[in-house]
């Protein structure tokens, strides 16, 4: 059984170390940071322990970075440390969502008994988390990855499924698609969940150092190399792998991967000893890997390793009617994190960002909802290539007006033809002729209008 995690957080640097050796020897695995900044970093919706902070903390107090970490994670148990005459803001704190607070000086064993009662809580939430994925409900998986369209539905279906069998995976997307949130949510959902997800980004390894990096190295096997040292293959032991553009990694160190992937085993610098690697692979790439295996930047063989299981992720043009849905999520999540009041959009507004190619999908979208919730004007529409007919123009923009209406107004049918000034026949037609379903244009997690 794996050691119960915390994020420790204190920028009292003999505090945050003492603390830290003695709930080592309680049993836990630690990891200490000095900022809400570095915390905020490592925790996340698949992290599967508990973060321990002071409150009273230069820059981020540790107030702030629980309200941040809750808007990552709800369940996210945080134990805050506060001095004697903190009190009543502690206990505002457990008002606000701290799971417990202590008092300092307080007595390490105490602070255990309350972390471990965090971990515990935490591991039941993961696993209805886990049990809810494999059985296909609403659930953290389509909180990441939303959309009604039959693509999205796919997809969602295909994770779940990849993500329980513990498989090396292929994802395959264009820029801003939402790759690494598909990798994150295969961590997540796996029985791996518990364990690191280290993330390598194969276009920025360093070139001097790769073999170290990847793999670590034994003391004296380069000058400076003082002390043995893990590499990132070894830190993630029982974990997961992202290989971030896969295409960009040196073909000689492609050929070592290929080696750690059948055998699972790696090498440390300096060494001869064969070290175990339970790890699973996940490589991303937003060109088609076959296109890279043709211009000579992929080793065929171990293109053939890794498509063990494949995931394409859709552009926004493959999914426009996921677009109203997913701008009112992001508007949401943009004034969450700023704080700010959420803004009321016009239904015009939506049809204009549906109809929208968004080359960076996600990405730019995400960038739209920021740049809307601070008050800032969308960007104007790019003209439509001369080309298109003028009736498809129209239907086309037609078309965007009246998903965008069924959004905003969560799927309600009766104010959508009142507002756009047409019968409910005519709406009924029109949705027939577009192949839109309302299903697909509201939140799920909304009651189905009568």
């Amino acid at each position: 059984m794996s050691q119960p995690r915390v994020i420790l957080v204190d920028d009292d640097e003999q505090m945050r170390t003492s603390t830290a050796q003695a709930l080592d020897l309680a049993g836990f695995a630690v990891q200490t940071v000095a900022s809400g900044a570095d915390a905020l970093a490592l925790a996340g919706p698949g992290f599967d322990g508990v973060v321990v902070s002071d409150i009273r903390m230069p820059g981020m107090d540790g107030m702030t970075l629980m309200a941040q970490l809750r808007e990552m994670d709800p369940d996210l148990p945080v134990i805050l440390i506060t001095g004697h005459a903190e009190v009543q803001l502690a206990i505002g704190a457990i008002r606000a969502g701290a799971y417990d607070f202590l008092e300092k000086p307080f007595v390490v064993q105490d602070l255990a008994t309350v972390i471990r009662r965090a971990c515990a809580h935490r591991a039941l939430v993961l696993d209805n988390r886990r049990l809810r994925a494999v059985a296909g409900q609403r659930d953290d998986v389509e909180a990441r990855l939303p959309g009604r369209t039959p693509v999205m539905v796919d997809l969602r279906h295909r994770v779940r499924a990849i993500g329980a069998s513990g498989a090396d995976t292929l994802i395959i997307g264009p820029t801003g698609a939402g790759k690494e949130v598909v990798a994150r949510a295969l961590h997540d959902i796996s029985a791996r969940a518990a364990r690191p997800f280290v993330a390598i980004n194969c276009a920025a390894l360093p070139e001097a150092l790769i073999e170290s990096d990847l793999f670590g190295h034994e003391a004296g096997a380069f000058p400076g190399a003082l002390r043995p040292r893990y590499g990132k293959f070894e830190h993630a032991r029982g974990g997961t792998v992202l290989l971030d553009e896969i295409g960009a990694m040196p073909l000689d160190l492609q050929a070592r991967l290929l080696r750690v992937l059948q055998e699972r085993v790696i090498t440390r610098l300096g060494s001869n000893d064969p070290v175990a690697l339970d790890v699973r692979f996940v490589a991303i790439s937003k060109t088609d890997p076959a296109t890279l295996v043709a211009r000579g930047l992929l080793r065929e063989d171990l293109y053939w390793r890794l498509n063990v299981a494949v995931l394409h992720v859709p552009p926004l043009a493959a999914r426009r009617e996921d677009i109203p849905l997913l701008f009112l999520q992001l508007i949401r999540e943009a004034a969450a994190r700023h704080k700010v009041p959420e803004r009321l959009i016009d239904p015009a507004r939506l049809a204009d960002l549906t109809a929208r190619d968004w080359p960076g999908n996600v990405r730019e979208l995400r960038n739209q909802a920021e740049r809307f919730v601070l008050g800032l004007e969308p960007e104007a529409l790019p003209e439509a290539g001369a080309a298109a007919r003028l009736a498809d123009r129209m239907a086309e923009f037609e078309r965007s007006v009246i998903a965008g209406a069924i959004a905003a107004h969560g799927g309600r049918l009766r104010p959508v033809y009142e507002a756009l000034g047409i019968s409910r026949k005519t709406l009924y037609d029109k949705m027939q002729r577009y192949g839109l379903d309302r299903r697909l244009l509201i939140d799920p997690s909304e009651d189905d209008p009568a």
